[in-house]
C-alpha cells in the first residue's frame, strides 16, 4: 500500500525510465528516468539547506518542467509544497510564504529579492533557491549540478511520511482579505488520485493536459494521475492556455486524449478556436469543473468534439472533486438548464442540510456538506474558520462546502448558487471580501462594496460599488491599472459603479441587502434563481 503522493510517481519512474513523463511545449521534454534524477537531486539541496519531514517549502515558478521537478523534489524531502501564483502581486505571494513559515523558496531569480523583502518585512527568513532560464529544466540542473552521491542518498534515507502528514497547501480567498491555507494530507490526496483512476481508466498512452496552474486544486489530477499511470503530462502554456486561437491548434498537435479545466477556457475554445480545422481524434476524455458551464456552448463544443466522453466535476478545493456527472453525448436543442453537478463520488459521503443542519429531503433546497478521506483536516493556523467549515454531527465532522443545491429523485444534485459571498469565476474560488479590501488600498476611494451578478455567458461578474473622498473619482483605467497591481487578474472587477454614499443599516455598515435589489443580482437561496 502506498503511504505519500509521490509514490505514484516513484513506481512509474522505477517500472518505466524511458517513458515520457512531461512535455512542454515549444521548450522541450524529459523522460520518467530523468525526471525523477532532477527531482531528487533538488531534494537533497532542499535537505542540505535544513528541510527536514513535516517543513513547507514554497514554490513560484512559470509552469515548467523546472516547477513540476521542484513540486516532487519537495514531497520526496519530507516537506508539503506551497504554489504561489506568479501572476499575484508579490505582496500576496510574501504574506502565504511567511503565513505557513516556509523553511526554503524556490523562485524565479528576478523574484527573489522582492520576495524577500516582502517576507522579511513579515518577519520571516527563508531560504532561497533561484533559478533561471526556467523552461525545460535546465534552470534547476544548472542549480543542482555537482549535488554529491552522498547527499542523494539521504534523500532516499527520509523517512515516508505517514498518511495525515501534510502533502501540500493551497492557499485560496479570505472573508478578512487575507488568503487562507487549505491543508491537504496525502491521505486525502492519495484517496481522490486512486478515484480518479476508477472512475477515469487513465493509460500509460495517454497525454494528459495541464491548463491549471500548480496553486489551482484542478492541477492535483492532471499530475498525479498522468504520472501515477506512467503518462505524458503536456504543460499547456500560460500565455497560449489563454488564447483559444492559439490553444486549439496545440490541443491537436500534441494529440492530448484526457483534456481538464475550467469550462470558461472550452467556451472560448468553441468560440473563437476554429476547431473545425484540426484533427481531435486523440481526445477520449472532456473533464471540467469550478464553474458553471452554459449549456449552449458545451452542446456547441459537443458536436466539435464528438468523440469523447464528458464529465462534470464538482468539488472545492477543501474535499478536491466530490460529486460527478456525464454529460450526454448528445445535448437536446431546446435544453437551457446548466446540468447536474452529479452524484456522490463512491470514496466520500454527502448530505444537504438547512440553515440549523438538519438533513433535508430530496428535492429540497440545502448546504452540500461531505465526508470522507479526501477532506482536508481544515486552514493552516486558523482555528475558528476550521470549526466554522464543519458541521459537527454524531457521525462526524462534515466539511461545509457554502453550495446551495436540490437532490433529485435519481441522486443527482443540482447546484443552486452559494450560501455566503464566496462565487467561483474563472474556475477560481474567490472571496469577495478579499477584493473589497484589496480596493480600499486606492487612496481615493472611501467607501467599496462588491457583488457578484449572475451572468448567462460568463457565469458571474464582478460588480464594485464606490464612493471616494471630496467627490473625486479615478478614472476606469486608472482603477483597472490599480487592479493590476493589488488583486490576481481573476478576481479584478468587471464594473465600477460610483456612488456619492454607499446605502447604510442601522448600525452604520454598508447595507448590502438594498445593493442586492439592484438588477442582476441573484439569491441562492430565491427559489426561482438559475445556477
Amino acid at each position: 500500500m502506498k503511504r505519500s503522493l509521490h509514490e505514484y510517481f516513484a513506481e512509474s519512474a522505477r517500472a518505466h525510465p524511458a517513458a515520457l513523463a512531461v512535455v512542454a511545449p515549444g521548450r522541450g521534454s524529459m523522460s520518467y528516468g530523468a525526471l525523477d534524477r532532477l527531482s531528487t537531486a533538488l531534494a537533497a539541496r532542499l535537505l542540505q539547506l535544513g528541510v527536514a519531514p513535516g517543513d513547507r517549502v514554497g514554490f513560484i515558478l512559470h509552469k515548467s518542467i523546472d516547477s513540476l521537478a521542484t513540486l516532487l523534489a519537495i514531497l520526496k524531502a519530507g516537506a508539503a509544497y506551497v504554489p504561489v501564483d506568479l501572476n499575484a502581486p508579490l505582496a500576496r505571494g510574501g504574506y502565504i510564504l511567511n503565513d505557513c513559515g516556509v523553511k526554503v523558496v524556490v523562485c524565479e531569480r528576478q523574484l527573489a529579492d522582492g520576495l524577500a523583502k516582502e517576507i522579511a518585512a513579515l518577519g520571516g527568513q527563508p531560504e532561497f533557491i533561484a533559478v533561471d532560464d526556467v523552461g525545460a529544466g535546465q534552470g534547476l540542473n544548472n542549480v543542482v549540478a555537482g549535488i554529491a552521491a552522498e547527499a542523494l542518498n539521504k534523500v532516499r534515507a527520509v523517512a515516508v511520511p505517514q498518511l495525515d502528514e501534510l502533502a501540500y497547501i493551497l492557499y485560496t480567498s479570505g472573508s478578512t482579505g487575507k488568503p487562507k491555507g487549505v491543508m491537504i494530507s496525502h491521505r486525502n490526496a492519495m484517496s481522490f488520485v486512486d478515484w480518479c483512476a476508477d472512475a477515469f481508466d487513465p493509460r500509460a498512452a495517454d497525454r494528459f493536459s495541464s491548463h491549471a496552474p500548480f496553486h489551482f486544486d484542478l492541477s492535483i489530477l492532471d499530475i498525479f494521475l498522468s504520472l501515477s499511470s506512467g503518462a505524458t503530462l503536456v504543460l499547456i502554456p500560460e500565455d497560449i492556455g489563454k488564447e483559444p486561437e492559439k490553444l486549439a491548434p496545440l490541443i491537436a498537435a500534441e494529440r492530448i486524449s484526457i483534456w481538464y479545466s475550467a469550462p470558461s477556457i472550452l467556451s472560448f475554445l468553441v468560440q473563437y478556436g476554429r476547431l473545425e480545422n484540426h484533427d481531435y481524434s486523440a481526445l477520449r476524455l472532456v473533464l471540467f469543473a469550478g464553474e458553471v458551464f452554459p449549456v449552449k456552448h458545451l452542446r456547441a463544443l459537443c458536436e466539435r468534439w464528438p468523440r469523447p466522453r464528458y464529465f462534470n466535476l464538482y468539488g472545492p478545493t477543501e474535499t478536491n472533486v466530490c460529486t460527478y456527472y456525464e454529460v450526454p453525448s448528445q445535448i437536446p436543442p431546446e435544453r437551457t438548464e446548466p446540468f447536474p453537478i452529479g452524484k456522490t463520488c463512491e470514496h466520500l459521503r454527502a448530505v444537504a442540510v438547512d440553515e440549523v443542519g438538519a438533513v433535508v429531503k430530496a428535492g429540497e433546497r440545502g448546504e452540500l456538506c461531505i465526508a470522507g478521506p479526501a477532506v482536508t483536516a481544515g486552514y493552516w493556523n486558523l482555528a475558528e474558520n476550521t470549526a466554522r467549515a464543519f458541521l459537527d454531527r454524531a457521525d462526524g465532522p462534515w466539511y461545509r462546502t457554502g453550495d446551495i443545491v436540490v437532490e433529485q429523485p435519481d441522486g443527482d444534485y443540482l447546484f443552486a448558487g452559494r450560501r455566503d459571498r464566496m462565487v467561483k469565476r474563472r474556475g477560481y474560488r474567490v472571496e469577495l471580501g478579499e477584493i473589497e479590501a484589496g480596493l480600499y488600498r486606492h487612496p481615493m476611494l472611501k467607501e467599496v462594496a462588491v457583488l457578484a451578478l449572475a451572468d448567462q455567458e460568463a457565469g458571474v461578474r464582478i460588480r464594485a460599488f464606490l464612493s471616494c473622498h471630496d467627490g473625486k473619482r479615478p478614472s476606469i483605467i486608472q482603477l483597472k491599472k490599480f487592479c493590476v497591481d493589488v488583486l490576481p487578474p481573476y478576481m479584478a472587477p468587471d464594473e465600477f459603479v460610483f456612488e456619492a454614499a454607499l446605502p447604510k443599516t442601522s448600525t452604520d455598515k454598508i447595507d448590502y441587502q438594498k445593493l442586492k435589489e439592484r438588477p442582476g443580482w441573484i439569491s441562492p437561496f430565491q427559489k426561482n434563481s438559475k445556477s
